[in-house]
């Protein structure tokens, strides 16, 4: 794997309990939410060399298409990390699971064809930075595909979203920020966006203010050399 040297520490993220409490909610949540539908979906058409940025327990290696000829998964967080180690190791595609922060990834700039996030955004410490360096590691035309949380397209929702950002969401759910406009800052970042679609998870049922996401793709721009 192509790594370089970075200052960030081997365990930037530190959240024991929320990391045991979330290994137990979103294996269950795969049904329940139809989480794993989403995570085929995303994952969908992928081939060639990908990085997964928060890996989380490893519940989406299991739906890599064959295509994929190498997943390098990156996991801030221990506990996590060692849950997706085990998840790998049934995994259909070879995943190499290693520690590393979104704002710092220890790869090589345009080492991989795809880069993929899944309710991983919404916790990175700072967002900007966390998709400068997805840029920087993609080739030119490389897919990122996204399925995060967001901010709710009504303003009660989105309102109780930056309320509880500012307050106690952060620190019950492992630095999860509900409100941020994930769209806004990947075009922001300079990627290309393409097709994308929103929609509540859980489908049915209470609105919670992690209930908005989004699902898509975005690409580097062909002629983009800035993350080189």
């Amino acid at each position: 794997m192509p790594l370089r040297s970075t200052k960030v520490p081997r365990d930037a993220v530190h959240h024991p309990v929320f990391a045991r409490v979330y290994a137990k909610v979103s294996v269950a949540a795969e049904t329940k939410a139809g989480i794993a539908a989403y995570r085929k979906e995303l994952l969908s058409g992928l081939s060639g060399r990908v990085i997964e940025i928060g890996a989380g327990n490893g519940l989406n290696f299991a739906h890599y298409p064959s295509a994929v000829s190498e997943v390098v998964a990156l996991e801030p967080e221990r506990s996590l990390r060692h849950l997706a180690a085990q998840a790998a190791r049934s995994a259909e595609v070879p995943v190499d699971v290693v520690p590393g922060a979104a704002e710092a990834l220890p790869v090589k700039s345009e080492a991989f064809d795809a880069a993929v996030v899944s309710l991983v955004l919404c916790s990175v410490r700072d967002l900007p930075r966390a998709l400068a360096e997805i840029r920087r590691v993609l080739r030119p035309e490389g897919e990122l595909r996204f399925f995060e949380h967001g901010l709710a397209e009504t303003k009660g929702m989105a309102r109780t979203q930056r309320a509880l950002d500012r307050t106690v969401w952060p620190l019950l759910f492992g630095g999860c920020h509900t409100a941020r406009d994930t769209i806004a800052a990947i075009e922001a970042a300079g990627f290309e966006l393409g097709t994308y679609r929103r929609l509540q998870v859980p489908e049915t049922g209470m609105r919670l203010p992690s209930s908005p996401c989004v699902l898509g793709v975005a690409r580097r721009p062909f002629s983009d050399t800035a993350g080189a």
